[in-house]
């Protein structure tokens, strides 16, 4: 059967195709409303399970699941749309209503309710966000595409006109991510069916590589996920390169205690630094004092990628440093750089778990 234009394509709706079909047989011979929603129905059932497995896949998981349905059953996007229309933001044509955006700086009127009376996305995309801010959220912060932009200056301006605090809304841009493979780039789009699921992907690289691959570009810049480097389990792969310091420090605190020097972390607070004198052990002092100020702009900003750029600079002046000093059975020096190697396993250890990646003991 041919997919009709405008219609989803892609290998992942053959096994749910088959699956109705052995279900439910002949059951719809003809496309009618009732068979319509019918496969509505089972098609957002099957989908949201998929989504729901992707999400949980990379460890992310919602407390609450808003429905549409649920908003227009609630009468809040008819009353939302009054409450617009009422603010004079709102005008008829052509037997729709628009919402008169050029008046206040944008580009186009938008139409609220088409001339059927079903409502647009936009429409119940306001509604959302009222009720958001009537469920008690002071911000609201949407990870949204770079193809919504036009749309979110509209439901910015509706809330403005609403009332609600310019504050309130804000948003996290993404480009679509592109795959590198061994065949090429391609592009993904959920509708022409390029895509590759996030299960897929965490089942074939582990769920740490895929979060901090994902996380590791300015969120509006286009990412390239190369899948051959992320395949790779040695220091060319970043997330790798950044755990083995960790790893490795580890790895010497065990060899410490072993050879009798350990350190306590009460010790290691008020432990003399003055011994640190190489210029790597410097550079790693600064460092890490701006680990804090890091965090904060990366928060700031919705820009992740700051603290991975951050680790992997951390990382950067570790190894060379690892390879070339000793640390141990190293007199007066040892304790401080024991001090040192201490306050970096920290920083690195809390720097991916900021980024919901472990800091692995051994590797």
């Amino acid at each position: 059967v041919p997919i009709p234009e405008g219609g989803y394509h892609g290998d992942y709706l053959v096994p749910i195709g088959e699956e109705l079909a052995r279900e439910w047989g002949n059951r719809y011979p003809e496309w009618t409303p009732q068979a319509a929603e019918a496969f509505r129905r089972v098609a957002v059932e099957r989908m949201m399970g998929m989504i729901h497995e992707d999400l949980a896949a990379i460890g992310v998981s919602f407390d609450v699941w808003s429905r549409e349905g649920d908003l227009h059953r609630r009468g809040l996007v008819r009353e939302v749309f009054e409450a617009l229309r009422e603010k004079g933001a709102v005008y008829e044509k052509d037997g729709a209503y628009w919402m008169n955006s050029t008046a206040y700086g944008l580009s186009r009127d938008p139409v609220l309710i088409r001339s059927d009376g079903t409502p647009t996305y936009l429409m119940v995309d306001i509604a959302y966000h009222v009720d958001k801010y009537r469920r008690g959220f002071v911000k609201v912060i949407d990870v949204q595409g770079a193809d919504h932009v036009e749309e979110q200056q509209q439901v910015k301006l509706a809330l403005r006109i609403l009332g609600y605090p310019e504050e309130f809304l804000d948003y996290c841009v993404h480009q679509f991510v592109t795959l590198k493979g061994r065949e090429g780039i391609e592009r993904m789009s959920t509708r022409a069916g390029r895509f590759l699921r996030l299960k897929d992907l965490v089942d074939e690289l582990g769920r740490d590589v895929v979060r901090y691959f994902m996380v590791r570009r300015r969120p509006g810049a286009h990412l390239v996920f190369d899948l051959e480097l992320a395949k790779k389990t040695s220091m060319e792969n970043p997330v790798y390169y950044v755990q083995y310091a960790h790893t490795r420090i580890a790895s010497i605190f065990r060899e410490a205690e072993k050879m009798g020097e350990p350190v306590t972390r009460d010790a290691l607070r008020v432990m003399e630094l003055s011994p640190l004198e190489d210029p790597d052990e410097l550079a790693l002092i600064k460092e890490l004092d701006r680990f804090p100020d890091v965090v904060r702009k990366a928060a700031e900003s919705y820009g992740p990628h700051l603290l991975c750029e951050y680790l992997e600079e951390l990382a950067g002046i570790f190894h060379p440093y690892y390879n070339r000093v000793r640390v141990l059975g190293q007199g007066e020096a040892t304790p401080a750089r024991l001090a040192l190697l201490s306050a970096l396993k920290t920083v690195l250890a809390k720097g991916l778990s900021l980024l919901g990646v472990s800091a692995p003991e051994v590797m």
